[in-house]
């Protein structure tokens, strides 16, 4: 599987998780199976609440989860649309997230649990 965590440093496993998804300075593409790692810089790192465009960003990428520590209603149901599940994250690194994910102990965002302010994390 393919987890999309956003970071807000470029060091792989070590990077440390941003949070919030559409705030993040980058999107660190894990393979599960793999273990390959990809680096996206999130070119829409700077936006209005709500305006929030992951899809562009994470363009050309396949992805098949999001885990993240916050994010908006609007990106939640525009990555739902494509069918992207949202992982909540429960650790500090990517390295922990990765392990969480083996383990299956990362809950999933619902709507009632995302942000509603760029303050909320």
């Amino acid at each position: 599987m393919k987890l999309c965590i956003p970071t807000s440093d470029d060091l792989g496993l070590k990077s440390a998780i941003s949070g919030h998804f559409g705030g993040a300075p980058f999107f660190l593409i894990v393979d599960t199976e793999t273990g390959s790692l990809q680096s996206v810089k999130n070119q829409n790192e700077h936006h209005s609440h709500g305006m929030c465009q992951p899809l562009k960003s994470l363009a050309g990428h396949e992805i098949d989860a999001v885990v993240c520590a916050g994010i908006g209603a609007g990106a939640l149901n525009k990555l739902n649309a494509s069918g992207i599940k949202i992982l909540k994250a429960t650790g500090k690194t990517v390295e922990q997230l990765v392990a969480a994910f083996k383990n299956n102990s990362l809950p999933e965002f619902s709507a009632i649990t995302v942000c509603t302010t760029h303050d909320c994390h």
